[in-house]
């Protein structure tokens, strides 16, 4: 765990303040320099042979599960391992340096663990879909969500695309920086590497050909683990960017989502924009909210909008009370 001091807050918040800044400003790096692809390829080589083929898994039993189950989980620490000795490493390095060039350089590199540009452009890019033909906009929400789209409605699709916003702004916004302010950039890495492991083996039977119920279980959980917290601190950022929203409705709405963490940021965008979000025979929220229109859509975008907006005012005001408490330390 790394200790923060005046000084290490500082460039912790001026980091952070950066990252957000490229990625308002320029978004994502070219692809292949995207750590976040280095990694999906690693996950992708791994995943090949620590999940069996779904032609030839009707070998079942206890053993065969434990099996397939430790391969994951090898490999996902593997892969951690890895991960992390680069991220504490470049931390180690840019710390050492004056701290507006730390924060700079830290900054940098904390951007393509993150994409709040990146989300927010696809999720309008469905609406701009929608206003051409209902097929244009499942084409477009195919790019953000793993479920089949093929037969959604309009406003299925619209609600799709308003539930993927509000748990990816958890994913790739708020949890990032709040592990980068745990531990640094070694915990934004982390985070990012176990989100993505999650999104690519931690499914319940068949996908891509293969079966994933042990060999991504250990990607599940941790996952799981590593984004309670932050999922229910994006719920709350939304709710404050609504003015405000019942704890008791929040806790009893997310619990209706099989997920410990999703529910949150979902349930909480569908209650302060007063629409219904559905998974068809999976779950509902808000069932008496009205089905989203694209007004809403443009509603999401603004208060995600919102809570990063109150994530660079918290950085900045860190960054300007650290700053004065070193002018009279």
């Amino acid at each position: 765990m790394l200790t923060l001091d005046i000084g290490e807050l500082r460039v912790a918040s001026g980091a952070m303040l950066v990252a957000l800044a490229v990625d308002r400003w320029l978004g994502e790096p070219p692809v292949r320099l995207h750590p976040v692809v280095w990694i999906g390829n690693y996950l992708g080589w791994a995943g090949r042979r620590a999940a069996p083929v779904a032609a030839v898994s009707g070998e079942t039993g206890p053993n065969r599960n434990l099996k397939h189950f430790w391969m994951g989980a090898l490999a996902w620490w593997a892969g951690l391992a890895m991960v992390w000795i680069v991220a504490w490493g470049l931390h180690k390095t840019a710390a050492a340096w004056p701290p507006l060039l730390a924060a700079l350089v830290l900054g940098l590199l904390l951007k393509p663990l993150l994409a709040w540009r990146m989300l927010r452009g696809e999720v309008q890019a469905v609406e701009a879909g929608l206003a051409q033909s209902v097929d244009s906009g499942r084409a477009r929400l195919a790019w953000l969500v793993s479920r089949d789209v093929t037969d959604l409605s309009e406003f299925a699709v619209r609600e799709s695309a308003i539930e993927s916003l509000a748990e990816n702004l958890n994913d790739s916004v708020v949890a990032p920086l709040f592990w980068f302010a745990v531990a640094g950039l070694p915990g934004a890495a982390l985070y990012r590497f176990a989100n993505t492991a999650d999104a690519m083996w931690g499914y319940r039977g068949e996908r891509d050909g293969r079966v994933w119920e042990w060999a991504g279980k250990w990607a599940a959980h941790a996952d799981d683990l590593l984004s309670w917290f932050p999922a229910r601190l994006t719920a709350g950022l939304l709710a404050l960017a609504a003015g405000g929203l019942p704890l008791a409705a929040l806790r009893r709405e997310a619990a209706r989502t099989p997920s410990p963490n999703s529910g949150w940021p979902m349930a909480a965008m569908a209650q302060v924009l007063g629409v219904r979000l559905a998974k068809p025979g999976v779950y509902v929220l808000h069932a008496e909210g009205q089905a989203p229109l694209a007004a809403d859509m443009r509603r999401a975008c603004a208060l995600a909008g919102r809570a990063v907006t109150a994530l660079v005012l918290a950085a900045a005001l860190v960054f300007l009370v650290s700053t004065g408490w070193g002018a009279h330390g």
